[in-house]
């Protein structure tokens, strides 16, 4: 069993798995809040979506409360926020924790990754990301104020998809 195999419920409530959300692919797996100062993030994480999907690359979206209260939708509220605000069409995970004791059993290997400052452990922040490969191993972390468009993000993406 890997992390793709982790049931994990689409934002509609809908049972599933994370293989699900990627379709198996490699993966931008990300936590996302609705009310945050890095929520337009969402716009880059969209056109990423939109630039990389056709060569196989699926964006995630976690969405998360335990940061600031930042979260605090229903799951209905949530779908509309990203795809009014923001157009979002990548795929939305029912909304789980990230940390503590109620951390989400998918989140365990990733937070084991070391980001690009090295930090291991507690996700930091909204907007935290893992990129996964297609078995789903996690590969790279990058801390939240790590623009979706940075070169190293996409240099890790690019690495994944050739």
């Amino acid at each position: 069993m890997t992390i793709l195999d982790t049931p994990l419920a689409r934002l509609d409530g809908t049972p599933g798995t994370l293989r699900d959300l990627t379709g198996g692919r490699p993966a931008l797996l990300v936590n996302v809040a609705s009310k945050c100062g890095l929520t337009p993030q969402y716009a880059k994480l969209e056109a990423l979506h939109e630039q990389y999907a056709e060569r196989g690359l699926t964006v995630v979206g976690l969405p998360c409360n335990q940061f600031g209260g930042q979260e605090p939708g229903s799951a209905d509220e949530i779908a509309e926020f990203c795809s009014a605000t923001y157009g979002v069409t990548f795929p939305m995970s029912e909304k789980i924790e990230v940390n503590g004791d109620g951390r989400h059993p998918v989140m365990e290997p990733l937070v084991a990754l070391p980001d690009e400052n090295g930090h291991t452990g507690d996700v930091q922040w909204n907007f935290e990301k893992f990129l996964v490969d297609a078995d789903g191993t996690p590969v790279a972390r990058f801390n939240p104020v790590t623009e979706p468009d940075a070169p190293a993000l996409v240099s890790r993406i690019e690495l994944l998809l050739d």
